[in-house]
């Protein structure tokens, strides 16, 4: 059992780890807005791995399969909604933005990120090849194991989030010229603009 949970750390540190639109909105979010704010934003996504582990770790194939058959109107949802957030966020001075945004909610931060990242379909195919790879059958036996790799791939998450936002928060934040943080939100929407457009073009 402990050697699963480990293994759930590890698989849960390296999903997270890869730089996608929501990296970049975390890492945005830490410097403009906080160590809390941009670990909310983490979390969020940390939470989502966790719902789609959970889907897949307990052989709910009728959802996880109306998932994937969807994934056309998910990923058209996911991408809007990322081009909204892009823009959003390149248009916004930072003063404008610090003077009571709702993106300084902490849980603002963690339902937008939680969203966008279950507007992902392709994850759980990551997790159904995870779960298939270390030999857990879809039985009420293997349910305990199914919850244990799932808490540790949460947790591998969040820990890799906590990382992050807190080394940009705590390293950067303080440190940049309102000049400086302008510069950062327009790149920042501009990156999370191109993934938007990625999202909206795949087949």
């Amino acid at each position: 059992m402990p050697t699963l949970f480990i293994k759930g750390l590890i698989i849960g540190f390296a999903i997270a780890a890869p730089v996608g639109p929501i990296g970049v909105l975390c890492i945005q979010r830490s410097l403009h807005d906080g160590f809390k704010i941009g670990l909310m934003t983490g979390l969020g996504a940390a939470f989502a791995d966790g719902t789609y582990g959970l889907i897949a770790g307990f052989g709910l194939t009728a959802l996880s399969s109306l998932l994937i058959a969807q994934q056309f109107w998910i990923r058209l949802i996911g991408g809007i909604f990322l081009l909204y957030l892009g823009i959003k966020l390149f248009l916004t001075p930072p003063r404008e933005r610090s003077a009571g945004s709702s993106d300084r909610s902490p849980w603002h931060a963690l339902g937008t990120t939680f969203l966008l990242t279950l507007t992902n379909p392709a994850t759980i195919l990551s997790f159904l090849a995870i779960f298939a790879g270390l030999g857990l059958s879809q039985t009420s036996s293997d349910y305990l194991h199914a919850i244990t790799l799932v808490v540790g791939i949460t947790l591998g998450s969040a820990i890799w989030w906590l990382l992050l936002s807190g080394g940009v928060a705590f390293i950067l934040h303080h440190r940049l010229s309102p000049a400086l943080m302008r510069t950062i939100n327009k790149f920042s929407g501009l990156i999370i603009l191109i993934f938007g457009i990625f999202a909206l073009s795949m087949k």
